[in-house]
This record gives structure tokens, C-alpha cells and sequence, in this order.
């Protein structure tokens, strides 16, 4: 049972000379094949990248342009709520001006000597005032 090492040994060392060359061969290969990997992704990645940058602009491009459609909206309304507002009141001073214009003018023929016809039945309606006073003081003085 004695078996040498040595016939084992031989063959390896054959073994090993030749394996280098393939060793180093396998090495710029795998290396090549590891860097060209590598590129691809990150080739592959960046186009990535790219098409979702894309779609986020796209997506934020179009939820802005909703948002600002929206305000638009609402200002436009609040406008048009502020206009007709404004025309309500402006009808509303018109009158309280009418009236007190009206008022001015009665009180400028009531200091005035010529009257109009409102102020003349107002004078009107005063003397008619005094002969009734007079008439009762007349049918008190009777009874």
C-alpha cells in the first residue's frame, strides 16, 4: 500500500503550466464581459431615468395646468360675483341720490317764491289745515 505522491504530483505541475494561459484568457474575458455588463446597465439605467424624469414633467406639466385651469375658474367667477355686486349698489345709490336730489329741489321750491304743483298742493293742504282748525274753534265757540 504504498503509493507515491510523486506520479500525482507530476501531472499536476503539467496541469498547472498549461491552465495559466487559459486562466489569464478567462480573466480578460470575464473582465470584458464584467465591463461591458456594467455599461449596459448603467446605459440601461440612465435611459430609465430618463423616461420617468419624462413622465414626472409630463404628470406635474399637466396637474399644473388642471390647478391653474381651476383658479382661473374661480377668479373669473369671483369677478363676475364682484361686478354684478357692484352694479346692484351702484342702482341702489343711483335711487338714494334720485331721492334726496328730489328732496333738494323740493326744499329749493318750498324757500323759493314760485312753486310747483307738488308745493302748491302742499300750501294747499296747509290752508285747508287752518280753515279746519278755524271751523272747530267756530263749532266749539256755537256749542
Amino acid at each position: 500500500m504504498s503509493t507515491s505522491l510523486q506520479p500525482a504530483s507530476a501531472p499536476a505541475a503539467v496541469r498547472s503550466a498549461k491552465p495559466k494561459k487559459s486562466n489569464a484568457r478567462a480573466y480578460v474575458l470575464m473582465f470584458f464581459i464584467w465591463a461591458v455588463l456594467i455599461g449596459l446597465g448603467l446605459w440601461g439605467g440612465k435611459l430609465y431615468t430618463d423616461h420617468i424624469r419624462m413622465q414626472i414633467t409630463q404628470d406635474i406639466a399637466k396637474q399644473t395646468g388642471d390647478q391653474l385651469a381651476v383658479i382661473q375658474q374661480e377668479y373669473e367667477r369671483q369677478v363676475s360675483e364682484l361686478r354684478t355686486s357692484l352694479t346692484a349698489d351702484m342702482a341702489q345709490m343711483q335711487a338714494k341720490i334720485d331721492s334726496v336730489n328730489e328732496l333738494l329741489a323740493f326744499t329749493k321750491d318750498s324757500a323759493n317764491s314760485k312753486t310747483d304743483n307738488s308745493n302748491q298742493l302742499y300750501t294747499q293742504l296747509a290752508e285747508v289745515k287752518k280753515k279746519l282748525d278755524e271751523l272747530k274753534k267756530n263749532l266749539d265757540a256755537l256749542q
